[in-house]
């Protein structure tokens, strides 16, 4: 399991952020709530990127998923120590291994953990997950153990292959939908077409997708550079994948 470059570097989205900052049993969660009526009974958990929940890149995209009829909620499973927006890997003063250790599952699964058992004592009893990158992990994880009942990844890393694949097959009973793309070192084209191999052709019977995006890059449906059209359609095709995933199986 590791991170590249990609993980680390993108492009700031630009808007206006129309969810909350809020306290959920002690963890800091970014909260967007529909307009209108929707379904009390079901939540997102949208679990970010390395960057976490204030980048606004992610609580721009927990809006959107609110738009479209569900209550999201982005958790800070970082405990406050996600990367700053302008993190890259031209920083030589950072040391991403150390990060990686510092941000072990011992240290964020539990936050994972104390919403979600908040969040059912208000009702809730219905969760799906859209996890990116970093976030791919914990939506395998949390799927793992049947907490969810919908799963989204979009180039997830961390996961080890085929072998996170398989024990998702057998333990799983939560869709999946797979969002990847052309140029991902840690979600590769062999990932794909063992993903495919192992779920695809009906073989996975609560549900399987994989959707491809051509031209983009681990990283694109969160932090792509969306002056590239390809990169643009990567991210909105995506989201919407997502969008209809949760539709059809939430």
């Amino acid at each position: 399991m590791s991170f590249c470059k990609d993980c680390i570097q993108g492009v700031r989205h630009e808007g206006e952020p129309s969810g909350t900052l809020e306290t959920i049993d002690g963890v800091a969660c970014y909260v967007a709530t529909p307009a209108g009526d929707y379904a009390k009974d079901k939540v997102i958990l949208l679990l970010p990127d390395a960057f976490g929940i204030e980048l606004i890149n992610a609580q721009l995209l927990a809006d959107d998923f609110a738009k479209n009829g569900f209550k999201v909620v982005a958790i800070d499973y970082f405990n406050g120590g996600g990367l700053p927006a302008d993190m890259t890997l031209n920083d030589k003063s950072f040391d991403l291994y150390g990060w990686l250790a510092a941000h072990g599952a011992e240290a964020t699964r539990p936050p994972l953990d104390k919403v979600i058992a908040a969040l059912k004592e208000e009702g809730v009893t219905k969760f799906g997950a859209t996890g990116y990158c970093f976030g791919g992990r914990y939506t395998f994880d949390l799927a793992f153990d049947n907490v969810i009942q919908c799963a989204v990844v979009s180039h997830p890393s961390l996961l080890n292959i085929p072998a996170d694949l398989e024990t998702y097959f057998s333990k799983s009973v939560a869709p999946l939908l797979i969002n990847s793309c052309e140029n991902d070192r840690l979600f590769p084209v062999e990932a794909q077409a063992k993903a495919d191999e192992i779920f695809g052709d009906g073989k996975f019977a609560p549900g399987y997708r994989r959707e491809y995006f051509p031209g983009c890059t681990h990283g694109f449906a969160v932090r792509g550079d969306l002056s590239d059209p390809l990169v643009k359609a990567g991210k909105e095709g995506s989201f919407l994948a997502g969008v209809g995933f949760f539709l059809e199986h939430l």
